[in-house]
């Protein structure tokens, strides 16, 4: 039972993936009413919300673009950093949002990023934990738990996530329309390239809570 619910939300990742691309790259093709790209786009945005002393380079990777709250610095791909497009307006804005966020102190980011520095420090000796602590369940229980505490804090990050993206993207979008950078025509199209993007957040936190699931169902198995 429990591969099938692994092997679906794998089908269901690739799905959202494959969906994301698809619709990133339909609506790349679609150019925005001031031919403004998207570093056009994040300084503009930025400076309507008064916000300075946040820096927007370019990074390597496809739909790798990310806001660093430790650093102020909008990272956009050099698809969006140079695009000229309604994707790329969408995705600059998207990240900005999060600088918005970090400015007005959205308590949703500043707890995320509270969890970044433990998560990233326990992430990389989670799952040999865990590993170890099924093999020894039966005589060392503590381990597997300490395993599913560790996993816990993941599946929580996953789950804090979620409203830090979604809020971003709803300033994002509602800027754009504001602003006219988008139409009534591209404004859907823009939505919806967030919207699958939001989905891959989604599925991954449900993936994070049905393993987590998983594992404490081996605990509670043993403990009997």
């Amino acid at each position: 039972m429990i591969w099938i619910i692994f092997i679906g939300f794998a089908l269901l990742s690739w799905l959202v993936s494959y969906q994301l691309k698809s619709r990133f790259k339909a609506y790349g093709k679609i150019p925005t009413a001031n031919g403004m790209s998207g570093r056009d786009v994040a300084e503009q945005m930025l400076r309507d919300h008064g916000i300075q002393g946040v820096k927007i380079g370019t990074v390597s990777g496809q739909l790798s673009d990310h806001y660093n709250p430790a650093n102020k610095t909008v990272n956009l791909s050099r698809e969006v950093y140079y695009g000229q497009s309604i994707a790329a307006a969408a995705v600059a804005a998207h990240e900005c949002g999060h600088a918005v966020q970090h400015a007005k102190a959205y308590e949703w980011l500043g707890l995320r990023s509270k969890l970044v520095p433990i998560v990233s420090a326990t992430s990389k000796y989670t799952m040999w934990i865990l590993l170890a602590g099924i093999f020894t369940v039966q005589r060392f229980p503590a381990i597997l738990l300490f395993g599913i505490i560790l996993f816990g804090l993941t599946t929580l990050f996953s789950f804090i996530t979620l409203p830090v993206e979604i809020n971003a993207s709803s300033r994002a979008l509602a800027w754009l329309k504001t602003t006219g950078i988008t139409t009534t025509q591209t404004q859907e199209k823009a939505q919806d390239a967030l919207k699958w993007a939001a989905y891959t957040y989604v599925v991954a936190a449900l993936a994070s809570l049905a393993t987590l699931f998983y594992y404490i169902m081996i605990y509670m198995g043993a403990r009997r």
